[in-house]
């Protein structure tokens, strides 16, 4: 049995990637690729890289005939995305790429996001896309959101701890750097390379960035008590990758053992040996995540990592694994590509 999607903002990061992937999956092909500006340009005239593919033109999605589409890639921007989900057909599945449908909470989207919710009728039924531990619920969605790329990295690194109770849920500091595809392809100063090549920097520090939200909802969730880490993100000079480090009070060993538990049987995540960490280049352009724990010379504190590529495990790869389980297919199909090295 095939399938066939439709990818919304296919000119940005997220569409490129979500087309690379779905390129090689079994039974999954692309029937319309939707780019407002970009509509009536080959594939290969806005993604060079992919020239070889055989795929559709760029429409506009007005032109889309849904008659043939069994599910939907958003990959817009926050706030229009919304907007576009509440007008898709009923029987087609939608894998929402933005922060639209992340928080359940209406007025924690206006809090975060600074407006308000756009489409708050579906929030109800939106599932939220972290695979391994919504699976159940994903296989009979319509509607799955996303994650963030930071925020789906603090979670492999600390979802199976928090639930445990073997780390003080008071004392949780995220250390996490990213690289600037995840602020999207949209021209920004900042992101210019001589501005960005040689430097490191903190961004949206003090409590700002908006994936707390998400850290806030799901860590309080897994508690069943408010839980609020401390956050903050950097920008480095690296395309892509994102590397969570994580400082917690608990006994390292531990920790080590309650992941292991935890992610025995995933097909994704790789927990290293005791000690041994990381790193963001060894995940690119892969649907894995490596996570780490190691010891600090102070009894009874650890770090724990957790490395993944923003656009495929943070975002395309983890969309395609959610599209996946809504299909009935086999959750790791289009996804087994080796990390690109060096």
């Amino acid at each position: 049995m095939s399938f066939k999607a439709a990818i919304f903002g296919a000119s940005g990061y997220t569409g490129a990637e979500l087309i690379r992937l779905i390129a090689t999956h079994p039974t999954l092909e692309i029937a319309a690729l939707v780019a407002e500006r970009r509509a009536g340009e080959a594939l290969g005239a806005v993604f060079p890289h992919l020239r070889h593919l055989d795929m559709p033109k760029l429409v506009k999605r007005e032109e889309v005939e849904f008659g043939g589409v069994d599910i939907v890639f958003c990959a817009l921007p926050h706030g229009t995305s919304a907007t576009v989900v509440a007008e898709l057909p009923r029987d087609v599945k939608i894998v929402d790429l933005s922060a639209d449908f992340r928080l359940k909470d209406p007025d924690a989207y206006h809090h975060w996001y600074g407006k308000p919710h756009p489409a708050a009728a579906l929030l109800g039924e939106a599932v939220y896309g972290l695979s391994e531990f919504y699976r159940d619920r994903i296989e009979s969605a319509r509607l799955v959101a996303g994650t963030g790329c930071n925020a789906a990295a603090g979670q492999f690194a600390l979802r199976p701890l928090v639930s445990a109770g073997v780390i003080d849920l008071d004392r949780i500091v995220i250390d996490l750097k990213a690289g600037s595809s995840g602020a999207g392809r949209a021209l920004k100063e900042n992101l210019l390379h001589s501005e960005l090549q040689g430097g490191a920097a903190p961004y949206a520090v003090g409590g700002r960035h908006r994936h707390l939200g998400e850290f806030d909802q799901e860590f309080s969730a897994l508690a069943g008590r408010p839980v609020e880490v401390q956050f903050t993100p950097h920008l480095i000079p690296a395309s892509r990758g994102v590397l969570a480090t994580c400082h917690v009070e608990g006994d390292a060993a531990a920790i080590h053992r309650t992941l292991a538990e935890a992610y025995a049987e995933e097909p994704f995540v790789v927990l290293l040996p005791m000690g041994e960490v990381p790193s963001s280049q060894h995940v690119l352009g892969s649907n894995f995540v490596h996570v780490g724990v190691a010891g600090d010379r102070r009894k009874g504190r650890a770090a724990v990592f957790a490395a993944l590529d923003n656009l495929t495990k943070g975002s395309s790869g983890q969309a395609l694994q959610n599209a996946n389980l809504m299909l009935g297919e086999e959750e790791t199909a289009g996804l087994m590509l080796a990390p690109l090295f060096p």
